[in-house]
């Protein structure tokens, strides 16, 4: 079944890009796939021109050639604008071979293991940066059922913290669990924000409130300070939404040098690429928690994902609490009932896409570019905030 066409669109929020690729056949059926790139959007889609040969004219099923063709065939090393291209169109091609089967992909890729996957919470925490704030809205995902919520609460730290700033993160995160309790657990992010000494003083402060883990501590390619704060704290290290392929996983694992790996399906070249990273962190005994910052297809897709991994941990979901909108690209959206997402149903990704939806959607764009906003979490003391520098 040839590839004979594709076209993309962009649905633009105040701090991130969702684009979709819909692919069609000869024989009529189309598939979709969804990526969100940070500060990428524009080059995305001009990759995706540039590699139409790769695409058109391709035998839908090849996925393992797809692979090939974007990677070793072009005779460069594959970075996060190649691997984001390629799970546009990996995705898109099973959705397709899912209608053709009349199966979902899910049941494709060696069937389930779970009844349903827990999901936490993000994006929760767009208040004012103080203990009060945040525990109140924590309060917000308690309500809704949320069994777990991640989030960020070191403002603009990077490598270390004044101490002022180091005694208010720690405040905010005290006034969380002071809601959370036993009814939640709290995921604290660090964005690979830290020295290790800086990593460590801070884990240490919360061990005794048993976060579920500290995500990327340090720097994501400094593979020394990583094990320097394994070495030194008891928390579970989660890691790995800004590896995008196997071949930068591969001394993460050997090493066992985190507890979760959380690549992201956008990045890191689509289902089966994603599928194979984790199965083989289950090797090692490492949990998998897929990065999701996407809207219904990333979901959907990461689910049909999680649900065949032995290893499967927790799926991360923005969309209850920010950007809600996203929802209305297609039906049915898979929502959290009871801390949990049910397993996918109907063909493919089991989602029927609104097409004129997506093209009335704006665009953040400036002079025929895609601009992205992004959150400039660096230099911004208020990035949690999730504004544009209009608002």
């Amino acid at each position: 079944m040839k590839i004979t066409d594709f076209r993309t669109y962009v649905v633009a929020t105040p701090w991130r890009n969702l684009t979709y690729l819909i692919l069609e056949t000869e024989d009529g059926i189309s598939g979709v796939g969804e990526a969100r790139v940070l500060g990428k959007t524009h080059t995305v889609l001009e990759f995706l021109k540039d590699t139409r040969r790769h695409i058109i004219g391709q035998n839908v099923y090849d996925i393992e050639d797809l692979y090939r063709r974007f990677t070793l065939l072009d005779f460069g090393s594959a970075g996060e604008v190649v691997m984001t291209g390629l799970a546009l169109v990996e995705m898109a091609c099973w959705d397709i071979i899912g209608k053709k089967a009349n199966l979902p992909v899910y049941q494709m890729i060696g069937g389930k293991v779970h009844d349903r996957i827990p999901a936490y919470a993000n994006g929760w925490y767009k208040v004012e940066r103080s203990p009060e704030a945040f525990a109140e809205a924590a309060q917000k995902v308690v309500d809704r059922g949320y069994l777990a919520m991640k989030f960020d609460p070191f403002g603009n730290g990077d490598l270390e913290l004044t101490r002022a700033e180091y005694y208010k993160s720690i405040a905010i995160i005290e006034a969380v669990h002071s809601v959370t309790g036993d009814k939640a657990q709290m995921l604290i992010e660090m964005h690979g924000r830290f020295a290790p000494h800086q990593a460590v003083e801070i884990a240490r402060a919360i061990e005794h409130m048993h976060p579920g883990w500290i995500e990327e501590p340090c720097r994501p390619e400094d593979i020394g300070a990583l094990k320097y704060v394994m070495d030194h704290t008891c928390i579970p290290i989660a890691t790995g939404e800004r590896l995008y392929h196997a071949q930068q996983y591969r001394e993460l694992l050997s090493g066992r040098l985190a507890h979760i790996i959380q690549p992201d399906l956008n990045q890191c070249g689509g289902l089966l690429e994603t599928k194979k990273i984790c199965s083989t962190a289950e090797t090692y005994s490492i949990m998998a928690a897929p990065h999701n910052v996407g809207g219904i297809i990333t979901t959907v897709a990461s689910l049909h994902l999680m649900f065949g991994l032995r290893n499967a941990k927790i799926l991360e979901h923005f969309n209850d609490f920010v950007d809600s909108e996203v929802k209305q690209v297609g039906a049915p959206y898979p929502e959290v009932v009871d801390g949990h997402f049910a397993l996918p149903t109907g063909p493919g990704w089991g989602v029927e896409i609104d097409e004129e939806y997506l093209k009335e959607c704006k665009r953040n764009q400036t002079d025929e570019i895609i601009s992205d906003p992004g959150l400039n979490m660096f230099v911004n003391a208020e990035w949690n905030l999730r504004k544009t520098t209009e608002d």
